[in-house]
């Protein structure tokens, strides 16, 4: 066929069908982007011509997608109608599964929380944690209004890294049988939601850069302290997990012990800081928390303890600065909440350990930082799983 005959053919129905899709698609991002806009503006934005972007607005109005949200007048010319993307088109569900707390929460499209429950685990097995997560999922979707069926996808954030292939936890040290074969596969049948298992610390680092410190950041590092010790790197927006899903597995660098060698996560955690305490003199029952406590208050031994601490976290921090060379070190988990504390022993020694000093600061999330991390994740696939089944539709 001359090239002029196929040039002249009309476009395939498939091809013009893939077109609009695109463009109903540029349109969306676009606006989930940069808010709420009108039709002479999204085409101005996008270089789409106005009967194109209409007929993409109408498409995607019809499909749920986008709603009309309010007017805008301007000094001359018609009154224009602002679209915005439908929150309600579609839900995310995030999962925090720590050794203290589960953390479970339902999110719309726009990322606003509409339901959420905070449990104390209380879980003695393996198998009745699997039980709590799928009961307080279910009851928080119960709670939230939301039809089950509208909730299109789930992150859980655990210790551990997750082996996709054997389908199972490793290195989850603090939460014992969590690295039974089969226990998320039975958390997906029961939730009837397809599901994906992330590392805590990787979640809080990417909690911390959608909503909290590490926007705009090139590279950050969050260093989770708490129960055990991890580490997420967040490079211009995306996580780096390593080969295997290790990278950020700080807690196993070396250290030396007294009497054997130690881990960092012996070191450093939160059981580091009692052990420190008692070292110095502390007694009765003593938590992370109350040594923190006590350090305000002026208590000699909590003050030293909580002095080597500082100590031994800015030679993590040292060890992150020469292999990453990040540009903010974000703390968190249970004893990085006490940085009012800890920020001045952390810089004084980093000074005498590197030259290398990145910015520190605390969490802004806080104890949030792992649920919001698992449902921005989740809503990253959410969002398409929407646009496809209601375009398909």
């Amino acid at each position: 066929m001359p090239a002029s005959d196929a040039a002249a053919q009309p476009e395939q129905p498939w091809n013009r069908q893939r077109l609009r899709s695109s463009n109903e698609r540029l349109l969306l991002d676009r606006l989930r982007t940069t808010g709420a806009a009108s039709r002479a503006q999204l085409a101005r934005d996008t270089g789409l011509s106005k009967p194109t972007v209409s007929s993409a607005l109408a498409s995607l109005a019809e499909a749920g997608l986008v709603h009309e949200v309010g007017t805008h007048a301007p000094e001359r010319g018609r009154v224009a109608v602002l679209y915005a993307p439908d929150p309600a088109a579609g839900y995310a569900l995030g999962i925090d599964i720590g050794r203290g707390w589960l953390r479970v929460a339902v999110a719309d499209l726009d990322g606003a929380v509409v339901a959420r429950a905070d449990v104390r685990n209380r879980a003695r097995t393996s198998g009745a944690m699997a039980d709590l997560v799928v009961s307080t999922a279910h009851q928080v979707v119960a709670n939230s209004g939301v039809k089950p069926d509208e909730v299109v996808h789930a992150v859980v954030g655990t210790p551990g890294v997750y082996n996709e292939k054997q389908r199972r936890v490793r290195y989850a040290m603090h939460l014992p049988g969590w690295g039974r074969a089969g226990l998320f596969d039975r958390m997906r049948e029961e939730l009837a939601i397809p599901l994906e298992v992330h590392n805590d610390a990787n979640l809080a680092a990417l909690g911390e850069y959608t909503y909290g410190v590490g926007a705009g950041s090139r590279l950050f590092t969050y260093i989770m302290i708490g129960t055990g010790l991890g580490m997420g790197v967040v490079s211009e927006g995306r996580l780096f997990t390593g080969a295997h899903g290790g990278a950020g597995e700080i807690g196993f660098l070396p250290w030396p012990g007294r009497h054997k060698p130690d881990t960092l996560e012996d070191a450093v955690s939160g059981v580091a800081v009692v052990e420190a305490a008692r070292h110095f003199g502390m007694t009765g029952q003593l938590t992370a928390k109350a040594v923190f406590d006590a350090a305000r208050q002026g208590n000699p031994a909590a003050v030293k303890a909580v002095g080597l601490e500082g100590e031994r976290i800015a030679h993590t921090v040292a060890a992150a600065a020469a292999v990453l060379d990040p540009d903010l070190v974000v703390l968190g988990g249970g004893v990085g909440h006490s940085l009012d504390l800890l920020l001045r022993p952390v810089r004084e020694t980093l000074r005498g350990l590197t030259p290398l000093r990145p910015k520190i600061v605390p969490s802004l999330l806080g104890e949030d930082a792992v649920l919001l991390g698992a449902v921005a994740t989740a809503l990253g696939t959410a969002r398409d799983v929407v646009f496809e089944r209601r375009s398909a539709s």
